[in-house]
């Protein structure tokens, strides 16, 4: 029997074994090459809260959209596969860090042999020619990880597992996105197909007048012409807009997983501008930008590979053992006198292989660096992204009001060159000009809207879907 000490020998080892030294580098953050604060754009309307919700579309205070926004995250097909990663990923991590342990394994056996008795060598009569024979045995085989390869390899796996769940982030963020989007592009449609209705009828009473004005002879024929020219053009303009909307409708419907997916008509002036952060913002909140964090976990794993690399060029040892019993019969396995048992230490030293685990190292190495050029590549974006998404915001509420102001004075244009017409002060090409002039600009403030709401989806998706300020938060703390 082998000897407890032994036993205990080998285990006092194996239990040592993750304190041994790891090669290759330890990850150290690298420092961002940015500024500290976002570019100083005064954004109009701005808030002092001191938090924006993780929930940021619920924000818009529109029940419909936070209907669409949970339906999204419940079935969108991008959402299910994402997830399906993730669980592939930390399946990965738990069969690396197994290896840490050793593997224990039962091997049984039991057979019924005839031996000749006319051989060569005759058997003695009392030897019977017909043999039983069983054993049982447990045994291991387990890697002394000297080195730090299997810790390294688990560091790396599990930066894997990270970077899968913050990718699944990054899906998440972006579906909720696509959905906000498409759902205010959708009501701007609603909104522009509603106003060119009004317009439509508007210019049908105008033609109707330039008719019975052309029976009484106070108008031309060219006038009803203009008039019919103006109203066919709105009925193609309603057209194409309704065409638009239900396009819209079905994007959302494929983004939702619902294919039957029908939504009530509402309004686009309803949607309030969400709270938005105020200018300034600390340059370190890009680290809440999930694309962000993938990257740095992808730069992680690509350096602990490199130590995974690195430790082939060391002996493998590894410890081997097992412990059963062998008899005849299989009562007897059991027995003290049919006890077996195995142990013992391999290595396994490269001593020649023409440079090839050297080029592994080189390998990895080189893939740290494309790495380590993609997180700060994802954090200059990150960085413009946020300041686009300002300078968007500013510049839509100065183009908003301009807007607003520009379709007021239009409407009060097309009243007076009506009253002219009607009273035969001017002609009719003067209310033509009117009615496009003011179907134009209440068309471009609808969409001037719908571009100031969709730059806040876009400050909110920059912001990694949420905003916390720092200071407010560390004065809460204490």
């Amino acid at each position: 029997m082998m000897p407890r000490f032994k036993i205990a020998h080998l285990a006092v080892i194996a239990t040592l074994m993750p304190g041994c030294m790891m090669v290759g580098p330890d990850y150290k953050r690298p420092e961002a090459n940015v500024p500290p604060q976002y570019s100083a754009v005064e954004p109009v309307q701005a808030s002092n809260e001191a938090e924006v919700s993780s929930t940021w579309w619920q924000l818009y205070q529109d029940p419909v959209l936070n209907e669409l926004v949970e339906k999204a995250l419940k079935n969108n097909t991008d959402i299910k596969l994402a997830v399906a990663k993730v669980e592939e990923s930390d399946a990965y991590l738990r069969e690396v860090g197994a290896a840490l342990f050793p593997e224990i394994d039962f091997d049984g056996s039991g057979s019924r042999s005839r031996i000749s008795q006319l051989g060569a060598t005759p058997l003695p009569s009392s030897v019977p020619p017909v043999r039983n024979n069983f054993s049982g045995q447990i045994g291991t085989n387990f890697e002394l990880d000297f080195w730090g390869r299997l810790r390294r390899l688990k560091e790396s796996a599990r930066a894997q597992a990270l970077s899968t769940r913050y990718a699944k982030d990054t899906v998440d963020l972006s579906l909720k996105g696509l959905v906000v989007s498409n759902y205010l592009l959708l009501r701007s449609l609603e909104a522009q197909t509603a106003l060119t209705e009004d317009s439509l009828k508007s210019r049908e009473e105008s033609l109707a007048l330039t008719k019975r004005r052309l029976q009484g002879g106070v108008s031309s024929g060219l006038d009803v012409e203009q008039a019919q020219v103006a109203s066919s053009n709105l009925v193609a303009q309603v057209a194409e807009l309704k065409r638009q909307r239900d396009i819209a409708e079905h994007q959302l419907a494929v983004l939702t997983g619902d294919l039957a997916l029908t939504i009530p008509a509402g309004t686009l002036d309803s949607l309030p501008i969400p709270p938005i952060p105020p200018v300034g913002l600390p340059s370190s909140l890009l680290a809440a930008r999930p694309d962000i964090r993938q990257s740095e976990a992808s730069m992680i794993a690509a350096n602990a590979n490199i130590g995974v690399a690195k430790a082939a060029l060391f002996p493998t040892i590894s410890l081997t053992a097992n412990y059963g019993g062998q008899s005849a019969d299989l009562s007897d396995v059991l027995k003290s006198a049919a006890r077996i048992w195995t142990g013992g230490l391999s290595l396994n030293l490269p001593i020649f292989d023409s440079g090839r685990l050297d080029a592994r190292v080189d390998q990895a190495t080189a893939k740290q660096k494309q790495a380590l050029a993609s997180y700060e590549s994802s954090i200059q974006t990150g960085f413009k992204e946020v300041s686009d998404a300002l300078v968007t915001l500013s510049r839509t509420a100065e183009r908003e009001a301009a807007l607003q102001t520009s379709k007021d004075a239009s409407k009060r244009a097309l009243m007076i060159a009506e009253n002219r017409y009607k009273s035969g002060y001017s002609g009719y090409l003067d209310v033509l000009d009117s009615q496009r002039t003011y179907n134009d600009a209440a068309l471009a403030y609808i969409q001037s809207r719908q571009s100031r709401l969709s730059a806040s989806v876009d400050l909110f998706k920059a912001l990694g879907g949420g905003w916390k300020d720092p200071q407010q938060q560390a004065v809460a703390k204490q």
